[in-house]
């Protein structure tokens, strides 16, 4: 079954933003709306001024000569809390027994008594695998409104970026911390290492969601392939996916995608960035899902996909050309798709109280409860 939905309501009076994320979104929607050179120059800043900047993306990431990594366009980190004020949500920040450990933060709602059972959603944020993180101000803020709006538990994973950690590592951090989160639906299992009360107290296993933005919709997608591959814990099952703007590519351009040489590429420049060894290169299955020796979509490991796509946004034909890939794959599951028109790129982290976000949000609750 196939549900497509477009909004044409938008919100447009003009927002007020910390200086930060102001910086921040001008950033990242400049990357996926022009081009973005390289650049190798002396940065001359007191603290840098004997180093050579050696590859450099905007203002997303610089690399420096002695090796050392700058991301400018960082939003600020913060802290987890108990008892938010605003939502009543509870926050913190937990580690996933892996080689090394993986850190996530984990939101739960506020118990009722008899205490609930909540969905869950393991959440993978974006930042093209080499800025934000899962504590960021931008995360922690979208994560407690979805997590109060939909009624859900989320995990989100702090996955090591690129270039430090080359994919495919964020995709085997991702795996391993769903491994995790699915090992506390054997309740009486005593062996979870590093077990989490919350998931084991409120978690519901029956309704396990992945989902992300952006770089992070692109790990859902690869997330629920190895889930079509590879049985989790105790055979749990995704339940859904949610794609918010996903971050595919390929050396064919579709739709208003221009044609660009590949050494001029912002895309291709990126990926090599993030994954210099990938096989086929920016036709690797990882961001392309119909390059040579990918799996068949047909074997989505979940039950429900929903493909969230924003029209302004340079990533919005391939979001497009993703959903009709899966539609017609053969994969018998049912699949949703939702469009903002007038909007940019991850425009619901920037402007979460405009009109558009808060449709957007109320379109996944509505995917979550169905």
């Amino acid at each position: 079954m196939n549900l497509f939905l477009i909004n044409t309501n938008s919100h447009h009076h003009q927002e007020k933003h910390h200086t930060l994320i102001f910086h921040f979104e001008n950033s990242i929607q400049s990357l996926f709306s022009s081009s973005v050179e390289m650049a190798s120059k002396t940065q001359t800043t007191p603290e840098t001024v004997a180093k050579e900047i050696v590859t450099e993306f905007g203002t997303f990431i610089r690399i420096f000569s002695d090796g050392s990594v700058e991301r400018p366009s960082q939003s600020p980190l913060v802290p987890p809390s108990l008892n938010d004020p605003n939502t009543g949500l509870s926050s913190k920040d937990i580690e996933i027994p892996h080689n090394p450990t993986i850190s996530s933060r984990i939101y739960l709602l506020k118990i009722t008594n008899p205490p609930s059972k909540f969905p869950i959603l393991v959440y993978f944020h974006g930042g093209a695998f080499i800025f934000e993180s899962a504590f960021s101000k931008l995360y922690h803020d979208h994560l407690k409104i979805f997590a109060s709006q939909a009624n859900v538990i989320v995990v989100s994973i702090e996955y090591r970026l690129a270039p430090e950690y080359p994919l495919p590592t964020c995709y085997h951090d991702c795996w391993a911390a769903l491994k995790w989160v699915s090992s506390h639906s054997n309740h009486t299992n005593d062996t979870i290492n590093n077990a989490e009360p919350w998931l084991i107290e409120h978690g519901d296993f029956d309704k396990v969601f992945i989902g992300g933005d952006s770089a992070g919709a692109n790990i859902a997608h690869n997330i629920a392939i190895q889930a079509g591959i590879e049985k989790l814990p105790y055979d749990v099952k995704i339940l859904g996916a949610i794609l918010i703007h996903p971050y595919f590519h390929s050396s064919n351009p579709i739709g208003s995608e221009p044609i660009i040489e590949p050494e001029n590429n912002l895309f291709h420049k990126v990926w090599h960035l993030v994954y210099p060894n990938a096989p086929f290169g920016i036709d690797n299955p990882r961001v392309n899902p119909l390059g040579e020796g990918a799996p068949s979509l047909e074997k989505l490991g979940c039950s429900r996909i929903i493909v969230c796509v924003a029209g302004q946004d340079r990533l919005r034909d391939r979001g497009v050309w993703y959903w009709e890939c899966v539609k017609n794959s053969g994969w018998n599951g049912k699949l949703e798709f939702f469009e903002e028109k007038d909007e940019n790129h991850v425009y619901h982290l920037f402007k979460p109280e405009s009109e558009c976000a808060k449709i957007l949000i109320q379109r996944l609750d509505n995917f979550v409860q169905e």
